[in-house]
C-alpha cells in the first residue's frame, strides 16, 4: 500500500471515529433530557398505602418522585406487590409505611429494603398508637391489646404524622428543597385542622343515645376516640380483614347491637358487605348497611380520591346513618 494510501485511510477512520463519538454524545444528551423531562433524575420516595401515598405528596409536592404502590379501592392487609414493585422499594431513597402490620403481604419486602440501606419510615408506629381488644366487642381505649393500624381515622394523629413525614423527607431525601417542604407541610396541616374542627362540628349533631358504631372490622377506633363515639362491635372481629367472625361471634354482635338499639353497620366500599347483611338477616332486616371508603381511597373522581375528601365523605356517610330515624 503506498503512503498516502495508507494515510487517507488513517483520515477515514478517524473521520469514522468522530463521528461515532459525536452520534455517542447526543445519545446520552437525549437520554438526559428525556430523564429530566420525565423526572426519573428526581430522588425517588416509595410509599405503601394509597391513603398515605396522598398525605406524602401534598408534602413533597415537586421536590422528589413519589411512587405510590397500593392501587385505588384495594385492602392494605391483602395487596401484594409484583416483582418490579418489590425492586422499586430498595431502588428510593425513602420508604414510607404505615406500620402497625398494616400492610401483611407487604412488609417482608419493606424488610428487605431496609436490610439493604434504605431508609425506612413506619409512620403507625410514631403517633401514638392505641390498642384494641378483639373478640368481645372492647374499643382501644379501655383495654390491653395489639396495636391498632387505623390512625388514619384521626385527623389529629395525621397532623402529627404530617410534620414527623416532612423530617424523615428533609433526613433522608438528598436534593429537596428544606424550605418547600416545611411551606407544602405546614399548610396540610393547616387543613387538616380545618377537617377536624368540621368533623367535630359533624358529630356534634349525632344524640348521645346514638353514638354507637359497628363496622364491618375493627377500623374506625381512633375516631371514636377522637370524636366521642362508642364502638360497640365488629363484624369481623379483627384488626384485619383477612379473619373471618365465628357463629358465637356474629351471636354475641347481635346481642350487643340489640342492647344498645344499634341498627346501621358501616362497611368498607372495598370490601364484600356479605357478613353485614347477614346481621341484617338476624335482627329481622331492620339493619341499614352504609358503605364507606376506611382503608382506601378511590379512583380519581370517585368521592374518596384524596385523604381529605375521603374523611369528609365518610363522616357525612356516618352521622346521617347515625342520625338515620
Amino acid at each position: 500500500m503506498s503512503r498516502s494510501a495508507a494515510k487517507r485511510r488513517v483520515r477515514v477512520g478517524a473521520a469514522r471515529l468522530r463521528a461515532l463519538a459525536l452520534g455517542l454524545l447526543a445519545l446520552v444528551t437525549v437520554a438526559a433530557a428525556t430523564a429530566c423531562a420525565t423526572g426519573t433524575d428526581q430522588p425517588r420516595i416509595v410509599v405503601t398505602t394509597n391513603i398515605l401515598g396522598d398525605i406524602t405528596r401534598e408534602i413533597v409536592g415537586d421536590e422528589a418522585d413519589v411512587t405510590v404502590l397500593m392501587k385505588p379501592n384495594a385492602d392494605p392487609h391483602s395487596f401484594g406487590l409484583s416483582a418490579v414493585q418489590a425492586a422499586e422499594l430498595e431502588r428510593a431513597d425513602l420508604v414510607i409505611h404505615n406500620g402497625l402490620g398494616l400492610e401483611e403481604n407487604v412488609l417482608r419486602h419493606v424488610d428487605a429494603a431496609r436490610d439493604s440501606g434504605v431508609a425506612t419510615f413506619a409512620v403507625g408506629d410514631a403517633v401514638d398508637p392505641l390498642t384494641f381488644r378483639t373478640g368481645d366487642g372492647g374499643g382501644p381505649e379501655d383495654a390491653e391489646g395489639q396495636p391498632d393500624p387505623h390512625f388514619w381515622t384521626d385527623p389529629d394523629r395525621v397532623r402529627k404524622a404530617t410534620a414527623l413525614i416532612a423530617d424523615q423527607v428533609i433526613a433522608h431525601v438528598d436534593g429537596v428543597d428544606d424550605s418547600a417542604i416545611r411551606a407544602q407541610a405546614g399548610r396540610y396541616e393547616d387543613r387538616l385542622t380545618d377537617l377536624t374542627a368540621w368533623m367535630e362540628k359533624s358529630f356534634e349533631r349525632v344524640p348521645e343515645d346514638r353514638r354507637a358504631l359497628v363496622t364491618n372490622h375493627h377500623v374506625f377506633g381512633y375516631l371514636a376516640h377522637r370524636f366521642g363515639l362508642r364502638v360497640v362491635g365488629a363484624v369481623i372481629p379483627s384488626g384485619t380483614t383477612l379473619a373471618s367472625p365465628s357463629s358465637s361471634d356474629l351471636r354475641s354482635l347481635t346481642e350487643a347491637m340489640e342492647e344498645a338499639g344499634v341498627r346501621t353497620v358501616f362497611a368498607d366500599s372495598s370490601q364484600p358487605t356479605r357478613l353485614a347483611e347477614v346481621l341484617r338477616t338476624e335482627l329481622g332486616g331492620g339493619v341499614r348497611v352504609v358503605k364507606l371508603h376506611s382503608e382506601s381511597l378511590t379512583a380519581e373522581g370517585g368521592g374518596a380520591d384524596t385523604y381529605l375528601r375521603m374523611m369528609r365523605a365518610n363522616t357525612t356517610a356516618m352521622t346521617d346513618g347515625l342520625t338515620a330515624g
